[in-house]
């Protein structure tokens, strides 16, 4: 199943791809400094293209939508956030602390964009909601998950000084708001260019991925971490995967909304950014911590992607009662 999934997905090829080439030929010394400096311009760009193509009046349909949007920032940066905290205290004494660290910045992170939205459609959930909550979601989540993270004890490597909430402003934030003021202008090309574009976007993100995971080698994660911790890490992901899409869906039964509405919820509601959290993290943490930060986010991006495609065809199958049925093989809504 994890084959087929890198066989479909470029995105999980590119940052496997990213992975390997930094465990067998890490950067170092001069060239890791020089690497980073160009991982943030590339950095920049992603949110400068990312403010082009967010276009403003999905965000205000979106806010329109509040009995929607509404619980899913509270289950996103709320519940989630609480959820990678409690991750992170079990963590801590099994595991390094910089990777018990990672649970915590892992809860905070917004959903996927193309993921959340393309397997939501493949099930049968609502398209429309599931593209303006991948965005809003990702928006808030530049401007949220660091505050989040620092208020639910994220601290060390993680702390925010005055310099790294300037580069977090210049890096991520200026850019994105330089593209929304742009974005009327820019649309025509954007849209003319979307396929070059999406494929920079996920270079850029393996980039940022090798330049952490590269940090991380250097620092001798492979000597630092033994089977143990992985194994508990290991672990740790997948009952926050289970718990994340469980509670998702059943917060989406509480609400009462429509299956249509609920598969939307759960599968933006249960799966986290990659492509938000990496070059976050790049900006963050320092380069040498970077790489133990997301070992828990990039684990988790990869089971949800082996996770979604069964459940979406599980979802996506016609049932005499298609309101009563849970996103598990056993489970019934009563």
């Amino acid at each position: 199943m994890i084959l087929s999934t890198l066989a479909g997905d470029p995105m999980l090829r590119i940052l496997v791809g990213a992975i390997l080439l930094a465990i067998v030929l890490p950067v170092e010394g001069e060239a890791r400094t020089a690497a980073a400096a160009i991982a943030d311009g590339a950095i920049f760009v992603l949110f400068l293209l990312n403010g082009m193509r967010v276009a403003r009046s999905d965000m205000i349909a979106g806010f329109r939508h509040w009995r929607f949007f509404g619980p899913l920032v509270l289950w996103v940066f709320g519940a989630m956030a609480i959820l990678g905290a409690g991750a992170a205290g079990v963590a801590e004494g099994m595991v390094p602390p910089l990777l018990a660290t990672g649970f915590l910045y892992l809860g905070v992170l917004p959903s996927t964009v193309q993921s959340a939205t393309s397997y939501s459609t493949l099930a049968g959930g609502n398209v429309a909601l599931s593209v303006i909550a991948a965005a809003m979601l990702n928006i808030l989540g530049v401007i949220v998950s660091v505050p989040l993270f620092v208020a639910l004890g994220g601290s060390g490597e993680g702390a925010v000084s005055g310099a790294t909430a300037l580069k977090i402003f210049l890096v991520l934030i200026l850019p994105f708001a330089i593209g929304q003021l742009v974005q009327t202008r820019t649309r025509t090309f954007v849209a003319a260019q979307r396929d070059r574009i999406v494929w920079m976007d996920r270079l850029i993100i393996g980039l940022a991925v090798y330049v952490a995971v590269s940090g991380a080698v250097v620092q001798g994660i492979g000597s630092r971490v033994g089977a143990a911790d992985w194994a508990a890490i290991g672990v740790l992901v997948l009952a926050m995967l289970t718990i994340a899409h469980a509670g998702a869906w059943g917060t989406g039964r509480m609400l009462r909304l429509d299956r249509a509405e609920r598969i939307s919820f759960m599968f933006a509601g249960a799966q986290k950014s990659a492509a938000v959290g990496v070059p976050l993290a790049a900006v963050l943490f320092s380069s040498d911590a970077a790489g133990f930060v997301v070992v828990p986010l990039l684990l988790y991006h990869l089971l949800q992607l082996v996770l979604a495609a069964p459940l979406s065809s599980r979802l996506a199958r016609p049932r005499d009662d298609a309101g009563s049925s849970a996103p598990t093989t056993t489970a019934k809504e009563r």
